[in-house]
């Protein structure tokens, strides 16, 4: 049944329709207006949430369960508050995986840089996608087996040219630990050019269209990381990890991992990563 509905553009439609219109209303207006009490820390000054974050969440959880009876939602403030939630992502139920402002640093500052992203999964496997960057005005969509597109136009990330210098993103080393800091440390190595980002699903959207070369990422949260691996996928590229295999969103993965424009790279950047 599911897989029917990958083929039913009515329900992709009616899930971008959900994603645009959350963002349209309770991202957006808020986006530099955000008063100080509007903004909390989590765990730390450098893991924020808004009442932006919360309330598109909540509306997402709502139209996207509508939208697919049975279904569970994986949410990022939702594991925030009942961290058993993220079982989810393991069981048998179709999932979403939602992170509703990625990139809250970002939208914290006013600046662009940050898009809601959600993915539908089951049994691990990656259905489809959406990333939506509404203050940039782009939105890409990728489906299994069915491609990946940017504002209607196909995505393809292409191959990074011979003997060029590799272009990397990885967390801040502002918001990375020592201990993340040493697992990414192989890529400060001649033809690799490492550079921090912000939203990871807009750096992911960069590998997708050929802008970047690769990510290199030392965490498994599925909601930073469901939408964009399947958009990179889709696009032609490859995600690794340091053991060699695909990324796994259900979790248990060697770290670091990468995805990038096209396997051979991905297997490159991944052998970087490899403790020495």
């Amino acid at each position: 049944m599911i897989d029917d509905l990958l083929d039913d553009t009515g329900f992709l439609s009616a899930v971008e329709d959900a994603v645009r219109g959350a963002a349209a209303d309770e991202v957006m207006p808020r986006w530099r207006r955000l008063a100080a009490h509007e903004v909390d820390e989590k765990s730390g000054p450098h893991d924020l949430v808004t009442v932006a974050d919360r309330a598109a969440e909540e509306r997402l959880t709502k139209s996207l369960s509508g939208l697919l009876p049975g279904s569970a939602v994986v949410g990022e403030e939702g594991v925030h508050a009942d961290p058993g939630a993220y079982d989810a992502v393991r069981g048998d139920a179709p999932v979403w995986i939602v992170d509703p402002v990625d990139g809250t640093r970002q939208f914290v500052r006013g600046e662009p840089g940050f898009c809601t992203l959600v993915a539908l999964a089951r049994h691990g496997r990656l259905l489809a996608s959406w990333t939506h960057a509404p203050a940039l005005g782009e939105t890409a969509v990728a489906v299994r087996g069915g491609g990946a597109r940017l504002n209607g136009e196909e995505l393809r990330a292409g191959t990074p040219g011979p003997g060029a210098v590799l272009r990397v993103a990885t967390a801040h080393p502002d918001h990375t630990t020592p201990a993340q800091k040493r697992a990414l440390r192989g890529l400060a190595v001649e033809g690799v050019d490492p550079r921090p980002c912000g939203s990871a699903g807009l750096a992911y959207l960069a590998v997708a269209r050929g802008d970047c070369d690769a990510v290199a990422f030392t965490w498994e949260y599925a909601w930073d990381h469901a939408a964009g691996l399947l958009l990179v996928t889709e696009a032609g590229g490859a995600h690794r990890t340091i053991d060699g295999v695909p990324f796994r969103v259900t979790g248990g993965n060697a770290l670091p991992f990468t995805a990038a424009r096209d396997a051979a790279t991905a297997a490159r950047v991944a052998s970087l990563l490899r403790p020495q």
